[in-house]
């Protein structure tokens, strides 16, 4: 029995032809991605009918969808987690461990705290810390243990880590601006 056809709702993993699984090859995926927009690209079907033009249309979209999907670990790990009947439901499904909501609160206060740059960056370090082991263990609770439940709590987390991540970028990029913002002011008081 031969293997089914690549259609526009075959998974991300089909798509690109990988195993369905959370550690991939970014290069890998890269590769893929411009192998089939080469293939599917819209201008390669500009002197065809409308609706094949429309069918590559809609075969990019698709395409770059997955890619982005595959690129990104934490959309990966909740995707695959969907996949394996373990949805995210971060909208519904807000329970943490107690020891993840401590930490939240303690991270919050510090960048509440934070008055420069390298106090800010220090956090930032300490978050990415953070993210980096719960990616590592949704990598060992969907390829190893094959737990999509246990996983998709780790992505929870993994979803407040992102958000927290933009609001200390944020917070840098306001620090920045003032201390360029001094520093113009100063030169042009010289």
């Amino acid at each position: 029995m031969g293997e089914r056809p690549i259609t526009l709702a075959s998974s991300d993993f089909q798509l690109f032809g990988l195993e369905q699984r959370f550690a991939q090859d970014d290069t890998a995926i890269d590769a893929r991605w411009k192998e089939l927009q080469r293939e599917a690209h819209p201008d390669r079907f500009a002197v065809q009918a409308s609706s094949a033009q429309r069918l590559a249309m809609q075969w990019s979209v698709r395409i770059n969808e997955a890619y982005r999907r595959l690129k990104d670990p934490v959309r990966r790990a909740t995707y695959l987690c969907e996949l394996l009947d373990a949805p995210i439901n971060a909208e519904t499904n807000t329970a943490m461990p107690a020891e993840f909501l401590m930490q939240q609160m303690a991270w919050r206060e510090t960048l509440d705290a934070a008055h420069s740059v390298a106090e800010l960056a220090q956090l930032q370090t300490q978050v990415q810390q953070s993210r980096d082991a719960l990616l590592q263990r949704c990598a060992e609770f969907l390829d190893l243990y094959k737990d999509p439940g246990q996983a998709a709590a780790q992505v929870r987390s993994l979803m407040f880590i992102e958000r927290f991540c933009a609001d200390i970028e944020a917070r840098l990029e306001s620090l920045e601006s003032a201390s360029g913002a001094l520093a113009g002011a100063d030169a042009a008081y010289r």
